[in-house]
């Protein structure tokens, strides 16, 4: 019966969750039970992706790129595929009317890592919009049930949540990016060399983005919108840790948020959920 395999699918996009980012796995917990599913999708896509062009070190990397964009695109227009991972982010794709441009823009983003680039500010704001902010938007197609008024109404905030996210991302993994890939997204960073004012800058943007972010989380359907909430605040709480580090400790370490900490942020945003406070 193919719904034993759909759902077998569903289940190994969910473990790819679970096993790739305890945090992602919790906020999407968070979510409605119904959508659960499809997020945990796009998340398994996107981080196979991702896995392709940041640790298969001792394989061809472009071909198994290509091989993975060609069985995508044919998993979508076929309705199916063998690949697990894939068929559960097919059925996501069709089910929500998922643009195809916002893939391809991912993976140009990800071809992008195959590369030595120095980022200047175009390119960084290109790779960005490719490996978050459309994935912000392929997540919004899911939360708004497709609806397509609604998911252009909220567009612009989904997009800024995603950037948001990157760029802490960024921060974050400054030290590994540049060690262990020589990677520096920053456009301007010479050798891996974050200066405190290019780090104040970068955290200014960060905030006014999740500022603006929380407005848009604010009117997502209650399907979602607590999920989503628990993720913004587990990276507000990310960059309040990174703001107390300086240049040279992000070059040094890769910051954390404990689980307790995580516990906590998730109790206390469950309370201003529950009486409408968000």
């Amino acid at each position: 019966m193919k719904a034993l395999f759909d759902n077998h699918s569903k289940v190994a996009s969910r473990k790819v969750t679970r096993m790739y980012s305890t945090s992602f796995y919790a906020g999407v917990k968070a979510l409605d039970y119904a959508i659960r599913d499809d997020i945990h999708a796009i998340y398994g896509f996107v981080r196979f992706a991702d896995e392709i062009v940041d640790t298969f070190h001792d394989f061809d990397k472009k071909v198994l790129l290509e091989e993975f964009t060609r069985d995508t695109k044919l998993a979508i227009e076929r309705g199916i595929s063998m690949n697990p991972i894939l068929n559960s982010f097919q059925f996501t794709v069709n089910k929500y009317n998922v643009d195809i441009e916002l893939i391809d823009q991912f993976l140009h983003s990800m071809r992008m890592d195959l590369g030595d680039m120095e980022y200047d500010q175009a390119s960084y704001e290109e790779y960005i919009l490719g490996s978050a902010e459309v994935v912000g938007l392929m997540c919004l197609k899911v939360f708004v049930y497709g609806d397509e008024e609604k998911y252009q109404k909220l567009k612009p905030y989904a997009m800024k949540l995603g950037s948001a996210f990157q760029k802490i991302n960024f921060l974050r993994d400054l030290k590994d990016d540049f060690n262990e890939l020589g990677r520096i997204y920053f456009p301007h960073l010479d050798a891996g060399e974050l200066s405190l004012e290019n780090k104040l800058s970068i955290e200014e943007e960060i905030q006014k983005e999740f500022d603006e972010a929380l407005i848009g989380i604010k009117m997502l359907p209650k399907s979602s919108r607590f999920g989503v909430y628990v993720s913004y605040k587990y990276y507000t709480k990310l960059l309040k840790k990174i703001k107390k580090k300086t240049a040279q400790d992000l070059m040094k370490e890769r910051i954390r948020v404990s689980n307790n900490t995580k516990l906590l942020v998730f109790a206390k945003s469950y309370l201003r959920n529950s009486v409408n406070m968000l």
